[in-house]
C-alpha cells in the first residue's frame, strides 16, 4: 500500500490514540487499574516533543504512526518507542515502511551507528518481523512495564553502503 509519512501535528493526536488503543500494545500496556485506555496521555507526550511521524495513505487519512526519539536510549541512539497500525490495515505493509522510515531517519546520522527498539515477549509476529529486518536481541528486560511481560531489546546497527561496481 502506498503510504506518506510525515513528522505529526496535534490534529492527528486523536487518531493515533485510536490507532493504539486497537493495537494489542494499547490493551495490553495503556488500560490502568480501573480498566480505563490511558495511551492517549502518554503518546501526547511525543507531539510535544516532535518526535511522532504518521503514516497517511492517499486520502490523508492516518493508518499508522511511529514514535521515534532520535537520541532516546542511552541518551545517544535512536530509539522506535511505539509503533501502530491500524487494525483495518495491517497486514499491508504499512508496518514495514514505518520501520525503514525509522531506519532513514536512525542512521542518517553520522554519529549513530546503532538503533533500538524493544518488543514485548509475547509480540512474536512483531519480533519474526525485527529479525528479518535484521535487528538482533542485545538482552531481555523481564517486568520493566507490565510485570509478567519481558521486554526483548533489539538493535540493528547500520548497514555498510554497498559498494557500487560499473
Amino acid at each position: 500500500m502506498e503510504i506518506k509519512i510525515i513528522k505529526a501535528d496535534m490534529r492527528y493526536l486523536d487518531d493515533c490514540a485510536e490507532i493504539l488503543r486497537g493495537s494489542e500494545l494499547g490493551m495490553r500496556y495503556f488500560v490502568n487499574r480501573n480498566q480505563e485506555y490511558v495511551g492517549k496521555k502518554l503518546i501526547t507526550e511525543s507531539f510535544e516533543k516532535k518526535e511522532m511521524y504518521v503514516a497517511l495513505d492517499k486520502e490523508g487519512t492516518c493508518v499508522g504512526f511511529a514514535w521515534i526519539a532520535l537520541s532516546g536510549i542511552f541518551h545517544w541512539f535512536p530509539y522506535l518507542h511505539i509503533i501502530a497500525v491500524r487494525a483495518d490495515m495491517r497486514g499491508k505493509g504499512i508496518g514495514k515502511q514505518l520501520m525503514a522510515f525509522f531506519e532513514e531517519v536512525s542512521f542518517v546520522q553520522e554519529d549513530c551507528p546503532k538503533a533500538f527498539l524493544v518488543v514485548g515477549d509475547f509480540n512474536t509476529d512483531a519480533i519474526a518481523l525485527y529479525k528479518k529486518l535484521g535487528y538482533v536481541q542485545v538482552g531481555e528486560i523481564p517486568g520493566l512495564y507490565v510485570p509478567e511481560i519481558a521486554e526483548l531489546l533489539m538493535m540493528k546497527e547500520r548497514p555498510e553502503p554497498q559498494d557500487v561496481h560499473p
